[in-house]
């Protein structure tokens, strides 16, 4: 009988740790996601003082290792003033007004996949830079 009752305790522990443990490790991916924005938005601020204000292409003419976001996903990148007006790739808020003007930088997030505006479902667990560099973080708190 009290092994039972310490199976049953055991198994009501681990029901509440087990969550708790998977939402602070999600946590923990964010803010890598965000910190890995951050210094690739630096890498990139970098980049156009040596190159007369000029943005990349891509995150590979940057010269420095860019690391995978911490699901396992390269970095989405797009230089806006590249790609030209019109693109349909820009990311959007709710209002669909794009989130930069500049670049785009973000992370896929934990589902791995994304669609243009942040109020989409496949959206809201990205991890984007908005208002040029001024909110990096969750597309679903923008």
């Amino acid at each position: 009988m009290e092994l039972m009752i310490a199976l049953v305790i055991t198994s009501l522990l681990v029901s509440i740790a087990v969550p708790a443990y998977d939402r602070m490790a999600d946590k923990a991916k964010v803010a890598k996601a965000i910190g890995d924005i951050g210094t690739l938005a630096i890498e990139i601020g970098k980049f156009q003082l040596r190159n007369n204000n000029a943005l990349p292409n891509n995150l590979a003419e940057l010269g420095v290792d860019v690391p995978l976001d911490p699901w396992g996903q390269p970095y989405a990148y797009l230089n806006i003033a590249a790609a030209g007006s019109g693109v349909g790739g820009l990311r959007k808020d709710k209002n669909l007004n794009p989130l930069n003007t500049d670049f785009d930088l973000y992370s896929l997030g934990k589902d791995g996949s994304s669609s243009g505006p942040l109020s989409a479902k496949a959206s809201r667990d990205d991890v984007v830079r908005a208002n040029n560099g001024a909110y990096i973080g969750l597309g679903e708190d923008y």
